[in-house]
């Protein structure tokens, strides 16, 4: 079943004359990890935000289920935007400072007004434990916290929708070696429990491939190969994706 369809997506940046994303079209099923690879500034982040319209597209469209989310008013968009998450590179830059780890997530029931009172910490600290956390670190402060331990809790904080699709945006790329295999596990964990479809971006392609089930290779706003991970990695057509393969192969 496809989760979302994307079709003749793009997005240029006026002021700079950068055509961010330029004419994507794919498609994500339900259960699936797609990966998105490419070097930094080549769009993935700029697509991932298009998909959850935090900024506009020019032109396109972006089917979930049955429902152009290009074409529905901003206060139907919000309510959309509890099934579809994201998981952010930075966790220190996306957690707020004057928060405890606690308000952090239980903020986020505050915004959909669909829990309330003592249940808010609860459902906090079930998810902190689901994170391999715990009850413990609801009155923690980000910078108390290891890049390991803020990356659990922007993972917390995009299941309390209980989302049915997440986007992790670099979500390892930040994290020293032994954390990331930690954090991928747990991504790879949370997917499986819970049937979730992860859009997985990265700039690593060894990162990809020990998560995904199919790649697109994004180079300059374009897609220019996509395939299963097997046949990408056996088999790569393009120079850009052999490219990247010999980086991850020195890396």
């Amino acid at each position: 079943m496809k989760l979302l369809k994307i079709d003749s997506l793009h997005k240029t940046f006026k002021k700079h004359k950068v055509s961010a994303v330029d004419g994507a079209s794919f498609s994500i099923f339900k259960g699936e990890v797609l990966g998105l690879v490419g070097e930094s500034g080549c769009g993935k982040t700029t697509l991932a935000k298009l998909i959850l319209r935090l900024i506009d597209a020019d032109k396109g469209s972006i089917f979930y289920k049955d429902k152009d989310l290009l074409k529905i008013s901003h206060s139907d968009m919000r309510k959309t935007r509890k099934s579809l998450q994201i998981i952010f590179q930075d966790p220190y830059a996306s957690l707020d400072p004057r928060m405890r780890i606690g308000e952090v997530i239980e903020e986020v029931y505050d915004i959909h007004k669909n829990v309330t009172g003592r249940e808010k910490k609860n459902k906090a600290i079930e998810l902190l434990e689901t994170v391999g956390l715990g009850e413990v670190y609801l009155q923690r402060l980000s910078s108390e916290l290891s890049g390991g331990e803020r990356q659990r809790v922007g993972i917390a904080r995009a299941l309390a929708t209980d989302p049915e699709f997440i986007i992790c945006d670099e979500p390892v790329s930040s994290l020293d070696i032994s954390i990331q295999a930690q954090i991928l596990n747990l991504l790879i964990d949370l997917q499986k429990r819970k049937n979730l479809t992860y859009l997985f971006i990265s700039h690593d392609l060894g990162v990809i491939g020990s998560i995904c089930d199919r790649v697109m290779v994004m180079q300059s706003g374009k897609f220019v190969e996509s395939g299963s991970c097997e046949t990408i990695f056996r088999n790569p057509k393009h120079e850009y994706t052999k490219t990247l393969l010999k980086s991850a192969l020195l890396s």
